[in-house]
C-alpha cells in the first residue's frame, strides 16, 4: 500500500472508532457501537499487516490470542465482568511495556534510529511508566474484584510519602535515561520496576466500594500507554486509539468521581480510600428491625400503583436479573408503573448494573439513572431494593460521616421500602444503612434470585 493509502485506511478506522464510542453512549445504539468498533479495528490491523513483515508469525500470534480470547468470552459469567476488564486493562499495560524494552533494545527494526533521539525516548519513557502502573494496578484490581484478595483498604504509615518519594526516584532514573547518550539499560530497568511498585502500591489502599471509579481510571491509563508507543512507532492509529481510550476514561472517572464525591485529582493520584480503612458498622446502640417473607412483599408490591427496583451487587452474585425482569412483567401486566433505577457506581464497575439488566432484556425505557428518578421516590407507593447498600444510604446526607455528599439513591423518601439481602451485614464502605431501620421499610432476607422467584410465584 502507499503512503496515502495507508493515511486513508488509519483515518477511516478511526472515524469508526469515534463512530463507536458514540452508540457506546447509549444501551439502545451499543449493540452498533461494538460491531463499529470491531470494524474499525480490523481495518487498522488489516492496514497494519500490510506494512510489517514475516506474516506467519503474526497471524499466528493473533489465531493464538483469538482463540484464548473466544474460549474465555464463551465461559465468563456477565457478575464476573468487572474483574475481566480488569484483566484486560493489565494486558494493554503489559504489551506497552514489552513494546517499549523491544524498541530500546533494536530500534532499527521499528523504524527508529539506531541511537535513539531524545523525542522518543522520552515517549518510551512515558509509555512504559504507565503501562507499568496499569498492568499492576490492573492486577491488583482483578484480585479484589474476583474475591482472591480482600476487598477492604490494604493502609499503613507513611503510604502517601513512600508512593510521593518512589514517584520521584521513579522520574530521576527516567530522567537518567532520556539524558544518555547511549541506551543506558540500568535506568530504564530500573524505572519500569519501579513503576510496577508504584502501581501496586497506588491500587491497594483502595477499598471495593471505590472499584468502580478503579476500573475507569484503569481504562484511562491504558489507553495513554498505548498513545505514548504509538508516538514512538510512528503510528497514527495507535495513537488515536489510545487517546480515544485515554480521554473516555478520563472523562468517565470524572463523571464516577461525581457520583461519588470524590476529588478527581485525588483519584487519579490513587490518593483516595485509603485515609480511613473500613468504618464501624455500628455506634454500639441496638437497633430494631423489621423483617418479612417474599409473600409479604409481593402483597405489597400486587397492590401499589407504582413500583420502583433499584438493583445492586447482590443482585449480580444471585444471578438474579432473570428473576427480576420477570417480577417486572409481572407488575407491568397489572397496570403498575415499574422503573429501574440506576446509580452510577453500582455495582463493581461503571454500568455493571446496565449491562445485567440487558442481558436479561429488560426494556431500556424501564431504566432510568439517579438524576432522572431521584424526583420521583416522594411519589412511589412501594421501592424494591435488591442487594443495593450504600447507594441507598441516607448517612449521605448526615454531615461527618464517611459517604457525605456522595449523591444516592433517595428510597427513604418513597412510602415503601423492601430490602432483600443476606443479612444485615454492612456495605463496602462498612457503614450500617439508617435506611434498614426505618418504620417504612421492610427487610426480606435471603439469595435475591431465590427471594425474587418466590415473589413471582405469589404473584
Amino acid at each position: 500500500m502507499s503512503v496515502n493509502s495507508i493515511a486513508l485506511a488509519y483515518l477511516v478506522a478511526a472515524v469508526f472508532f469515534i463512530l463507536s464510542l458514540k452508540g457506546l453512549s447509549s444501551p439502545v445504539a451499543a449493540r452498533r457501537g461494538n460491531l463499529l468498533g470491531m470494524l474499525g479495528m480490523g481495518i487498522a490491523v488489516a492496514t497494519t499487516l500490510t506494512i510489517t513483515g514475516n506474516w506467519t508469525l503474526i497471524l499466528s500470534c493473533i489465531a493464538i490470542g483469538a482463540a484464548i480470547g473466544a474460549i474465555v468470552a464463551q465461559r465468563i459469567q456477565m457478575t464476573a465482568m468487572p474483574e475481566l476488564i480488569a484483566f484486560m486493562h493489565s494486558l494493554v499495560g503489559l504489551a506497552a511495556v514489552l513494546i517499549a524494552i523491544a524498541a530500546v533494545n533494536n530500534p532499527v527494526s521499528f523504524d527508529l534510529p539506531e541511537v535513539l533521539p531524545a523525542g522518543n525516548k522520552l515517549e518510551l519513557f512515558l509509555g512504559t511508566f504507565i503501562g507499568a502502573m496499569t498492568w499492576s494496578g490492573s492486577v491488583i484490581a482483578f484480585l479484589k474484584l474476583s474475591g482472591r484478595m480482600s476487598g477492604a483498604p490494604i493502609v499503613f504509615g507513611g503510604q502517601h510519602m513512600i508512593n510521593l518519594l518512589m514517584a520521584i526516584v521513579m522520574i530521576g532514573f527516567g530522567l537518567w535515561f532520556f539524558f544518555s547518550e547511549t541506551t543506558n539499560w540500568t535506568a530504564f530497568f530500573t524505572m519500569t520496576a519501579i513503576a510496577f511498585l508504584l502501581g501496586f502500591l497506588i491500587i491497594i489502599p483502595i477499598g471495593g466500594a471505590d472499584m468502580p471509579v478503579v476500573i475507569s481510571m484503569l481504562n484511562s491509563y491504558s489507553g495513554w500507554a498505548a498513545a505514548g508507543i504509538g508516538f514512538s512507532l510512528g503510528n497514527p492509529m495507535l495513537i488515536i486509539a489510545g487517546s480515544l481510550v485515554g480521554s473516555s476514561g478520563a472523562i468517565l472517572s470524572y463523571i464516577m468521581c461525581k457520583a461519588m464525591n470524590r476529588p478527581f485529582l485525588s483519584v487519579i493520584l490513587g490518593g483516595f480510600g485509603s485515609d480511613g480503612g473500613t468504618q464501624s458498622a455500628s455506634d454500639g446502640t441496638q437497633k430494631t428491625y423489621r423483617s418479612g417473607s417474599a409473600d409479604d412483599a409481593a402483597f405489597l408490591l400486587g397492590n401499589a400503583d407504582s413500583v420502583i427496583i433499584i438493583p445492586g451487587y447482590g443482585l449480580a452474585v444471585a444471578r438474579a436479573q432473570h428473576a427480576v425482569k420477570e417480577l417486572a412483567l409481572a407488575l407491568h401486566e397489572k397496570g403498575i408503573n415499574i422503573r429501574f433505577a440506576i446509580h452510577p457506581v453500582a455495582g463493581r464497575m461503571p454500568g455493571h448494573m446496565n449491562v445485567l439488566l440487558a442481558e436479561a432484556e429488560i426494556p431500556y425505557e424501564m431504566v432510568q439513572e439517579m438524576e432522572e428518578i431521584n424526583s420521583d421516590f416522594p411519589n412511589t407507593d412501594v421501592v424494591l431494593v435488591l442487594g443495593a447498600n450504600d447507594v441507598v444510604n441516607p448517612a449521605a446526607n448526615v454531615q461527618g460521616s464517611p459517604i457525605y455528599g456522595m449523591p444516592i439513591l433517595e428510597a427513604y423518601k418513597a412510602r415503601t421500602v423492601m430490602v432483600v439481602k443476606r443479612s444485615m451485614a454492612a456495605g463496602y464502605a462498612g457503614l450500617d444503612n439508617d435506611l434498614f431501620y426505618m418504620d417504612k421499610t421492610m427487610m426480606v432476607f435471603g439469595d435475591a434470585k431465590k427471594v425474587v422467584e418466590d415473589m413471582v410465584k405469589a404473584l
